[in-house]
């Protein structure tokens, strides 16, 4: 497409403004990260004392940078409509979040709207692929507990035992509550094919707008922190009681993510800003963990179900511009999500602080020494 003259001014604004949100990108990583590692590093004798305080703080911190990420697509104008159930009412409970995974930019939403959900995002894991482990946020990451994933069918067992041990020694040791995961596996892009081709060959339904979901990994995590009763049924909540307060697992929140036009936001786009505000729209339906089939085969079909039901949702999303009712509803509700601006003004800096009081603390101890 040609520029014209009148374009220049405003593809100029929009270079100038896309390299000075690099620019803060790069200072906001170098003192929020470096400056979360060296916290860690001397927190180290609290966690051999202490080790549930220093869980906890360590999730504050962690809690703190997501936030800083929410805030860089914040300002662009990138902000989140939320629809369905309330899951602010399950927020203490332990809970799954099963979301379509469409682009990068599905993690930095997720960020965003789960910042006003209490500690959810403090006491939260990551199930991510293994490339993010090499990123500049893969260090916290690592740290925090999160588990990197290597896709592929001759990858695939070993994966899974190693998250089944991962769980095992990480979940409760260090707090946590909620884990995120994308089962589909991959982009929708790059696995919209193979979905289909695996749907006609066995007669499940062609979906465009998802793919089928991959079990192995809700498998293992149900399995592996669903608590269980005498007679081996799982011990969960109940979708009328919110308030109960059973040990384990107790909720699974299907969790849709909708982008304007079905055009998905990148990590490049909620960085750089160069695209008009937009909002995203994300839809959330809680189930009680009794209701989930835990075998193999009942839990696949379960599943399957659940993204047939994502499909309905994004078409009419995109054929209307909202979610469709709950049922027995007339209308749909939405919520907007906002940040506050003191908050992310108040930790961005906490961050710049804490870099320049720790540049100094190395810079003398490097002189003394040197």
């Amino acid at each position: 497409m040609a520029v014209t003259l009148e374009d220049a001014p405003w593809l100029g604004w929009i270079l100038v403004k896309a390299l000075m949100r690099f620019a803060f990108m790069v200072a906001n990583n170098l003192v929020a990260i470096s400056s979360y590692i060296c916290y860690v590093i001397i927190l180290q004798p609290l966690r051999l004392l202490d080790s549930k305080r220093f869980w906890y703080i360590e999730g504050i911190m962690y809690k703190w940078l997501l936030g800083m990420v929410a805030s860089w697509g914040w300002y662009a104008g990138y902000t989140v409509m939320e629809w369905g159930d309330d899951i602010k009412a399950v927020s203490q409970d332990e809970a799954v979040m099963l979301v379509n995974h469409q682009a990068t930019g599905d993690v930095c939403t997720l960020m965003m709207c789960l910042q006003d959900k209490g500690l959810v995002v403090a006491q939260m894991m990551w199930l991510m692929d293994h490339i993010f482990k090499y990123t500049n946020f893969g260090i916290v990451s690592l740290i925090h507990g999160d588990f990197f994933i290597r896709q592929g069918k001759s990858h695939r067992d070993q994966q899974l035992l190693l998250l089944k041990k991962h769980l095992e020694k990480n979940y409760r040791s260090r707090d946590r509550k909620w884990i995120v995961l994308f089962p589909e596996g991959g982009f929708l892009r790059k696995r919209r094919e193979t979905s289909q081709a695996f749907a006609k060959k066995n007669n499940l339904p062609f979906l465009t707008h998802v793919t089928l979901p991959r079990i192995g990994a809700t498998n293992i995590i149900l399995s592996a922190l669903v608590a269980r009763q005498e007679n081996g049924s799982p011990a969960g909540g109940d979708a009328k009681e919110l308030g109960s307060k059973s040990k384990g697992l107790q909720w699974i929140i299907d969790t849709t993510i909708a982008y304007p036009k079905a055009e998905p936001i990148d990590i490049q786009t909620w960085i750089l800003g160069y695209r008009k505000p937009t909002i995203t729209h994300v839809h959330y339906r809680i189930f009680p963990i009794k209701d989930v089939p835990l075998e193999t085969d009942g839990l696949a079909d379960w599943l399957y179900q659940r993204f047939i039901e994502k499909e309905e949702l994004l078409s009419h999303f995109y054929e209307t511009g909202a979610f469709p009712p709950p049922k027995g509803h007339n209308e749909a509700v939405s919520r907007e999500m906002t940040l506050s601006n003191m908050w992310i003004f108040l930790i961005q800096s906490f961050a710049f602080l804490s870099g320049y009081m720790w540049y100094n603390i190395i810079q003398y101890f490097y002189h003394c020494l040197f």
